[in-house]
């Protein structure tokens, strides 16, 4: 009796290893008399090849017409036995070929049959049983109804990569590429095929162009593919209910997705971002913003200058979808370079913006319109503040003098409409936050005349909680009183330092 052992993972073995292998295979014969044979320990009784697939005359466990035994053994100290014949395993697999052919010694002891040892780790032994009985089954019927999991065809192919079955391989690498796969089930596909790719399998001819396919849906894009793709979804991000033609409504779902997935293409975390915005990439996003922008300007206007619509809650829907769709856009501009651009923008309409929004016709109604806009302002306070983006000082002083009294003056009523569930979102702490620091930022940045203006105002207001200046309002006491000193200018003693015009008067400017 020849017994042969093989490694969980072992592919070639040569002429080097027989005495190892027969030392092990006499081991294992001594331990069983020959007839009668008893049903040895861990013996596996005929199994039944699944309903659905051709089966041999003879059966995998037959033990009455079986000339060979399959032993299966784990270092764990499994041992299953299976009654088969030699003829269905070396038509099959070129594994059990080589060691049942004349080539190798046989032993005629344990019942006159050859016993062929495989070792399997634990986790494989299921594989190893389900092989065998493959090898008993029509390999023409339905790939789906033989492998019913990746996890399965996945074992499969490394057994039988391992016992060289070239049909069950193929089976299993055309049920693989097929299907679709779970997140836990690719990244095992990750680690077991390269391995299978890589090793010096010579027992599956062509083994690597069977793989490969199944690795396809996972290789690096083009970048001009992935560009195709990212201005698909920028343009259902941005697209409207109004401009879907072909949809009697537009899913939010699949907006919400768009939106979604062009942020994380763009996002840089344990890999690079998909693509890096070129200038003929941002010429392609500045249309696509430009358009968001010019329709909720647009429609803001419309409903200004036109007769107030009979319902407010459907007119400020519109433009609503417009103006939460540029609130999308802005946490887009700073990651393809366009936040400069745009800024400009805002800051030019300013005026227009909140003289439509504090309207007759609108200062009672679009609160969610209005904290879409809070939010907008909030991007540009912080870029322009923190000196992302580099304003004239009469633009930064224009920028100020716009916005703070609108925030002051929208933020109590929209805590207000919050707190009764009027509006379904509020100026969070985080915003708020935001808010406070960029405008302290931005308001230490002006000529200190403008900062005078602007604090005087704000300690005017009623609310001036929110924004709190004290911060920046400290700050312009500290630098108003020391200007002189720190600047060495020299008054004259009979001449007051600030006549009622607020003028230095009498005094010469000299710097140290």
């Amino acid at each position: 009796m020849a017994t042969v052992s093989v490694g969980a993972y072992e592919s070639n073995i040569n002429q080097a290893s027989l005495p190892e292998i027969l030392a092990d295979s006499l081991r294992c014969t001594l331990q069983h008399t020959s007839n009668p044979l008893p049903m040895a320990k861990g013996e596996i009784t005929e199994v039944e090849p699944p309903s659905n697939v051709f089966s041999y005359s003879c059966k995998l466990g037959e033990r009455a017409t079986s000339d060979v035994i399959v032993r299966l053994r784990t270092v764990h100290g499994r041992d299953d036995w299976f009654y088969s014949h030699s003829e269905i395993l070396c038509a099959k697999s070129k594994y059990f070929a080589v060691r049942l052919s004349d080539d190798w010694p046989t032993y005629h002891l344990l019942d006159s049959r050859n016993c062929v040892e495989v070792i399997c780790i634990e986790s494989d032994i299921d594989h190893h049983v389900n092989l065998l009985r493959m090898l008993y089954s029509n390999l023409e019927e339905p790939v789906g109804d033989m492998w019913h999991s990746v996890k399965n065809a996945l074992g499969m192919l490394k057994v039988a990569t391992k016992l060289g079955c070239d049909a069950i391989a193929s089976k299993c690498a055309l049920y693989l590429e097929a299907v679709p796969w779970e997140e836990s089930e690719e990244e095992e596909i990750l680690k077991a095929l390269p391995a299978i790719m890589s090793s010096t399998h010579k027992l599956v001819a062509g083994l690597g162009a069977k793989v490969e396919p199944i690795l396809a849906r996972l290789q690096p894009v083009d970048t001009a593919s992935i560009r195709n793709v990212f201005l698909s979804a920028v343009h259902m991000a941005t697209l409207s209910e109004s401009g879907s033609n072909n949809l009697e409504k537009l899913p939010s779902d699949l907006k919400v997705a768009a939106q979604e997935q062009v942020e994380y293409m763009l996002e840089e975390d344990d890999d690079a971002p998909l693509l890096i915005a070129d200038d003929n990439l941002k010429a392609e996003l500045k249309k696509h913003f430009l358009k968001l922008y010019g329709e909720f300007k647009d429609g803001l206007s419309a409903l200004v200058t036109n007769s107030i619509p009979e319902n407010l809650e459907v007119a400020e829907k519109a433009i609503l979808e417009k103006i939460s769709d540029l609130v999308w856009a802005w946490r887009m501009l700073p990651q393809v370079g366009l936040i400069s651009d745009f800024v400009e923008l805002w800051v030019e309409a300013s005026s227009d913006v909140t003289l439509a929004l504090n309207s007759d016709k609108l200062r009672d109604a679009f609160w969610n319109t209005k904290l879409h806009v809070v939010e907008i302002t909030a991007t540009v306070l912080k870029a322009v503040g923190y000196g992302n983006v580099i304003l004239t000082a009469n633009k930064r002083t224009q920028l100020v003098k716009v916005w703070l009294p609108f925030i002051c003056e929208t933020k109590p009523i929209l805590d207000t409409l919050f707190a009764g569930e009027k509006i379904a979102m509020e100026m969070d702490m985080d915003l708020c936050q935001s808010i406070e620091n960029a405008l302290v930022s931005l308001v230490l940045s002006l000529p200190s005349v403008d900062q005078a203006e602007i604090l005087a105002d704000w300690l005017r207001w009623d609310h001036a909680r929110f924004p709190d200046l004290s911060e920046a309002f400290e700050v312009w006491c500290f630098r108003t009183k020391a200007a002189k000193r720190r600047l060495s200018i020299e008054t004259p003693k009979s001449a007051n330092a600030i006549s009622s015009g607020g003028n230095l008067q009498g005094g010469s400017l000299k710097y140290s």
